[in-house]
């Protein structure tokens, strides 16, 4: 965990040395934070947009026994107050991997997106609630994710 977490500050670190001139991107990589109630998930996430508007996002991340794999669809709005700034909204699965079990879960997805102009990277922050299909079911409506991506394109 220390070293994906030294890699995407040295990702970052060289991203503050180029020059992007730019808020509209195409693909991003870096770590992702998901937390709230519960445990908190960190590992690696990567962004990709089909169209202007249109996005996928990839998780895979680990915390405290749990393996979790999430995919999500986002639809992207602009913020005119602030360029690079976007809204979105969404939804995906996710699958959760503890104790020899797995779980599957549907994510629903609201947040804002953030990219700097004169840097390659993009910061990001949802509301993502967790409703358990798998099992007995269950709803955790605290549930939050951060993103911090150094943009390729």
């Amino acid at each position: 965990m220390k070293k994906l977490i030294a890699f995407t500050i040295a990702l970052f670190a060289f991203g503050l040395i180029q020059t992007n001139a730019q808020t509209n991107y195409k693909t991003s990589v870096g770590l992702a934070i998901d937390f709230g109630t519960g445990v908190t998930l960190v590992g690696p996430s990567a962004k990709y947009f089909f169209e202007t508007r249109q996005a996928g996002v990839a998780e895979l991340i680990f915390g405290s026994g749990y393996t979790g794999f999430t995919l999500l669809y986002q639809y992207h709005g602009d913020i005119s107050a602030q360029d690079g700034l976007k809204w979105f909204a969404g939804a995906g699965p996710s699958f959760t991997f503890i104790g020899g079990g797995t779980n599957f879960s549907a994510r629903p997805i609201v947040g804002v997106d953030y990219k700097i102009a004169t840097i390659p990277l993009n910061f990001s922050f949802d509301w993502r609630p967790d409703i358990l299909i798998s099992d007995d079911g269950g709803f955790q409506a605290a549930r939050f994710g951060l993103g911090f991506r150094y943009v390729i394109n």
